[in-house]
Order: C-alpha cells, then sequence, then structure tokens
C-alpha cells in the first residue's frame, strides 16, 4: 500500500496517522482546537514527536477543552515546564492557553470555529493534484490569509507555514500525492 512520502515507513504511529487522519475534513472544535494547539508545537521540531506526545497533551490540556484551557493560570503553565509529556517550551506552552482565550472569542463571534475555517473554502476541501512531496507548497495565499487574521486577533504560533500544515491535518486543503492510497478518500 502506497503512502505518501512524508511517512517513515515502520513508524506505526504515522502510519497510522496518515491512514485514519491526515487530510480527513474536521468540523468538531475540540478536534480543531486540538490540532491548533498541536501544530503549534511542532512548530521546528518533527511531526513525529509531537504524535508520540499526544496523550501527554491530552491529559495536561484537559482532553483540550478550550474553555479549560483559557482558563489555566501561569502558575500551572509553570508546571507544564516540568511535564515530560508535552513539548516543554514556554512560549509555546503559554500561547495555547492564549490561542485558547480567541478560539473561544472566534466561537462567539461565528457561532463556532469550524464555520470561522471553513468559511474560508465555501465549506468544500480543496483537493491538490501533486505528483511528488516536493511539489506541496509550505504556504499558500490561503494559508498566508488566515494566519494574518489569527494573528491580528491576537494569536501566536499561527504563521502561515504553521496555519498551511493545520490546514492539511484538519483537511481543508487534501494534500495526499497522487499515488497515495488516500488520494482519492
Amino acid at each position: 500500500m502506497k503512502r505518501c512520502d512524508w511517512v517513515s515507513a515502520g513508524d506505526l504511529i504515522s502510519e497510522r496517522y496518515h491512514d485514519e487522519e491526515w487530510g480527513v475534513p474536521v468540523h468538531d472544535d475540540r478536534v480543531l482546537f486540538e490540532f491548533l494547539v498541536l501544530e503549534g508545537a511542532q512548530a521546528g521540531l518533527n511531526w513525529s514527536t509531537i504524535l508520540k506526545k499526544r496523550e501527554g497533551y491530552r491529559k495536561a490540556f484537559a482532553d483540550f477543552d478550550p474553555l479549560q484551557v483559557a482558563a489555566f493560570s501561569n502558575k500551572k503553565c509553570e508546571q507544564f515546564l516540568e511535564n515530560p509529556g508535552i513539548i516543554r517550551n514556554r512560549l509555546k506552552v503559554f500561547s495555547a492557553v492564549k490561542n485558547a482565550v480567541v478560539f473561544l472569542e472566534i466561537q462567539q463571534e461565528c457561532g463556532s470555529f469550524d464555520a470561522y475555517l471553513w468559511g474560508y473554502v465555501k465549506g468544500e476541501p480543496i483537493q491538490n493534484h501533486f505528483e511528488k512531496l516536493s511539489e506541496i507548497p509550505a504556504r499558500t495565499p490561503l494559508s498566508e490569509q488566515i494566519s494574518k487574521d489569527l494573528k491580528k486577533r491576537g494569536m501566536s504560533f499561527v504563521g502561515s507555514t504553521i496555519i498551511y500544515a493545520y490546514l492539511q491535518a484538519i483537511g481543508v486543503v487534501n494534500d495526499h500525492t497522487r499515488d497515495c492510497f488516500r488520494y482519492r478518500s
């Protein structure tokens, strides 16, 4: 079974993630928040590292309930910096809390984060047709637009490259290469 070239053969966590989640349209706000936190945590790191710490993040970040995360105190965030189950980067930890606050504001304004995000593509995933991994861009005008808006609203760790990876993960963009068994799914 042929997968996208970014998947490390034999890395069961990455294989399962690719086969079952990556590129699948997500409309659940909790899951959208989860991937926003995880993509921000991934900045500068390997995605496989983040997948291996995903359960640690779920425990630490209240199963990615944005209402609970938005209420985390500075003291609680400081304690996270000693938790080996997550990426112990001060800026990334504190940004997750700040981003939760903005996430809730967007939900309030738009009815849901799903409505906000999917509104950029009128509810329809973008189906790309790349032959090779090297053809896939790191950012696009769409990721630039969303990144700019999220930053203006006060989020951090939402640069254009992070947002493009986020859009791929949650299925707003389907970047499975044409030779991947998931290309048409």
